[in-house]
This record gives C-alpha cells, sequence and structure tokens, in this order.
C-alpha cells in the first residue's frame, strides 16, 4: 500500500473513531417508550443539587428540573406532567421530603414513578420509614456518582 493511500485509511480510521466517540458522550438516557427521561431533583441546598445535577449530566441525563423543597417541587410536578424520575432530600422547609412523597404515591398518576431519597438520615429506622412511604432506594449523603448511577439503574431497571 502506498503511503499515501495508508494516509486516507488512517485519516478515514480516526475520523470514525472521534465520531464514535461523540456519538457515545451525546447519547441521552430514555424511558420505556423511547422519549428522554426528565428527572427532578430536590434538595433545599443549591450546592447539593448542583453537584446531583453535574453528577446526572456526566452519566447522560440532560433534562433535569430542580426545586429547593416539597412545595416547590410539587408545583413542578403539577407544571410537567412528564417527569420520569424524583430524587429528593429528606430534610427540607416547607415541605419535607418524606411529606412529598407521601403525596406523590397519593397520586395514581405517580404510583409507578421510581422515587430515590438522598439524605444525611441513615439510621434504620429512617430507612424503613422511607421505603413504607413509597421510596424505591436510597442514598445516604455524603455518596459518589458510582452510587448514583447504580441507585438509578436498579430504580430503572
Amino acid at each position: 500500500m502506498t503511503r499515501k493511500r495508508c494516509a486516507l485509511v488512517f485519516c478515514f480510521l480516526t475520523v470514525c473513531f472521534f465520531s464514535w466517540n461523540l456519538l457515545s458522550m451525546l447519547k441521552e438516557n430514555k424511558n420505556k417508550k423511547g422519549y428522554i427521561l426528565r428527572l427532578l431533583v430536590v434538595d433545599d441546598s443549591s450546592t447539593m443539587r448542583r453537584i446531583i445535577k453535574n453528577t446526572l449530566a456526566r452519566l447522560g441525563y440532560k433534562d433535569v428540573l430542580e426545586a429547593e423543597h416539597g412545595a416547590a417541587a410539587w408545583q413542578v410536578m403539577q407544571e410537567n406532567s412528564d417527569i420520569d424520575v424524583l430524587i429528593t432530600d429528606w430534610n427540607m422547609p416547607e415541605m419535607n421530603g418524606l411529606e412529598l412523597v407521601k403525596k406523590v404515591r397519593a397520586e395514581s398518576k405517580y404510583e409507578d414513578m421510581p422515587i430515590i431519597m438522598v439524605t444525611t438520615e441513615g439510621g434504620k429506622a429512617e430507612v424503613i420509614t422511607a421505603l413504607r412511604a413509597g421510596v424505591n432506594n436510597y442514598i445516604v449523603k455524603p455518596f459518589t456518582p458510582q452510587v448514583l448511577k447504580e441507585k438509578l439503574e436498579d430504580v430503572l431497571g
């Protein structure tokens, strides 16, 4: 093979490789109907919301809404009927995460919505209380991105 042909093959393979990597980075997570998943992150700490949103973005979740407490989250849910996953803190003003979970579970349209509680409340009694209220999975702060990834994969199936 001539040098010119080798250079062309090399360029072609390089372009293919970088295109494939770019496409895999742009991959967005979708629900069972093929639509891009929309998540709602609820935490009274703007720093924690940012950490969770940045982690979700690195995992491919680009459509993420946020709220600073349960009452604001409920309003967001009423305005956006296509939320697929709720990720909420427990301890918040106005309406805490446990109250939000109970309110969400009381509505039949949200009965199958995966809910993950992310909180500092790590005692066995608190975990049991959250699970009984309708939480699908539980993460104790501080956590790693890998833990969030695993819990999301678990609730999404």
